[in-house]
């Protein structure tokens, strides 16, 4: 088999989806405790429930919990039988061999040990799913880009592929040779991020040590600065030096590095009016804006849903060692062509990872698919027509949307006890935009109980 490094867990708790990478050799615990490596908030599990051993094999041993651990097994289907057994056994103080495609489950929730999946370059071409006309001319677009040294600017929302065709555009250009490094601008803290950006000298700051940052690292190739409007001001007019003077200083040097690198940035957010309104410095707005590239969300291409499904269902079926992959029902598909996708390509893979994980039989049925998202396609088959066809009676779009983002927030501030950390997690956004967001909206913030807040 192959080595254990290049597996990983993929974690199905509640409507999350996460994946867990795993080391060549040790051990992992897995529990409701939140300093276990594999954390699962799930009343049905104990807090240390089990540990999976890594080695030339896997294995997991349950702990003795009330209420055991479920081992799933798919076994093959046999020549000329298209029938997959399924076995299910509970571990209860016991150890049980785990292979490549076999579920824990722990409750509600499900762990999947799968091959980690390969960074697969996308094509500008025939490599990617482009069947609507405005991704033909997106991608046309991108291919004359590539070609050239300026910088580009991704936009479009969370979900949509920026970071895909980022990869194409390095792949394409004459930098495809060099490395193509990225780094999400949103998730790190200030000081950290400008330590990852531009380097350090030892004895910069606490713990600094001498070491070269992204842009020294992708010399030669391409930067994916992705979500760049999350980025703080003080380290926008740093890389805006960066990329007038084309040279690197080190937090802590004194002498400027030469470095020779293409930056894609790609962001959600409204680049122009974060500029006018001082998030986004306007130079440093036009410095990346070299070339702009619009891309549509999945709902404004439709015709594109089911060959993405059946290429991502074919995917995770190839990381799990599964044959024959199962087919995706009619009723599926329906389903699928009907929902809004607000989180666009990326909920789409999560929705047929989650599916291929849930079916044990030949033929994936809506009630595989995640349940918000069939809570959500039928609460819009049921949501009433319009008078005449008439939408005056409503409110106009931003203040509903304004409205709803509101509850949202203070819906989820009031169930974390005013933990804007917890907060952003659950609503899926940075903190930094939380906050910014409580700001806008006039919201009276509260101190969580350990005293995380502003």
């Amino acid at each position: 088999m192959a080595s254990p490094s290049e597996h990983q867990l993929v974690v199905f708790a509640r409507e999350e989806i996460r994946t867990v990478a795993l080391p060549p050799l040790g051990e992992l615990s897995i529990g409701r405790d939140p300093i276990s490596d594999v954390h699962i908030d799930d009343p049905a599990v104990s807090r240390r429930h089990a540990v999976l051993r890594i080695g030339e094999t896997f294995e997991v041993e349950d702990l003795g919990g009330p209420n055991g651990t479920f081992l799933r097994h798919t076994g093959e289907a046999g020549a000329g039988n298209d029938t997959v057994h399924v076995q299910i056994r509970q571990l209860l103080r016991k150890t049980a061999p785990l292979a490549v495609g076999d579920c824990l489950l722990f409750g509600s929730a499900c762990v999947v040990l799968r091959r980690a999946p390969r960074v697969e370059v996308a094509d500008l071409a025939p490599g990617v799913v482009v069947r609507d006309p405005a991704m033909q001319t997106l991608y046309a677009e991108a291919a004359r880009v590539a070609r050239a040294s300026i910088n580009v600017l991704l936009l479009g929302e969370t979900g949509v592929g920026k970071e895909v065709l980022a990869r194409a555009i390095h792949a394409h250009s004459s930098r495809a040779d060099g490395p193509f490094i990225g780094i999400n601008c949103a998730a790190l803290a200030e000081s950290v991020l400008e330590s990852e950006l531009f380097g350090s000298e030892k004895g910069a700051f606490t713990g600094a040590t001498q070491r070269a940052g992204l842009f020294e690292a992708a010399n030669g190739g391409t930067v994916f600065l992705d979500e760049v409007g999350e980025m703080p001001l003080g380290t926008q007019a740093k890389l805006l030096r960066v990329l007038e003077e084309r040279v690197v200083t080190r937090l802590g040097a004194t002498r400027p590095r030469p470095i020779n690198v293409r930056v894609v940035a790609a962001t959600n957010r409204d680049v122009e009016m974060d500029s006018r309104l001082g998030r986004l410095r306007p130079d440093l707005y036009f410095r990346l804006n070299g070339v702009a590239l619009l891309i549509p969300p999945l709902r404004e291409r439709p015709r594109e849903i089911e060959a993405l499904a059946r290429m991502f269902l074919a995917a995770v079926c190839r990381d799990l060692e599964r044959a024959p992959p199962p087919i995706l029902a009619a009723a599926t598909l329906d389903v699928l062509g009907q929902h809004a996708w607000p989180g666009n390509v990326r909920e789409l893979r999560n929705a047929v990872e989650r599916a291929a994980v849930m079916c044990t039989d030949s033929t994936i049925l809506p009630e595989h698919l995640p349940p918000s998202l069939l809570l959500a396609v039928r609460a819009a088959k049921a949501k009433p027509p319009t008078v005449n066809g008439s939408d005056a009676a409503l409110p106009d779009l931003p203040t509903e949307m304004k409205a709803l983002e509101r509850r949202r927030i203070v819906e989820t501030l009031e169930r974390c006890g005013g933990n804007q950390s917890e907060a952003a997690r659950q609503l899926g956004m940075p903190r930094r935009t939380l906050v910014s967001r409580i700001k806008e909206l006039g919201l009276t913030r509260r101190l969580a109980p350990d005293g995380v807040g502003e």
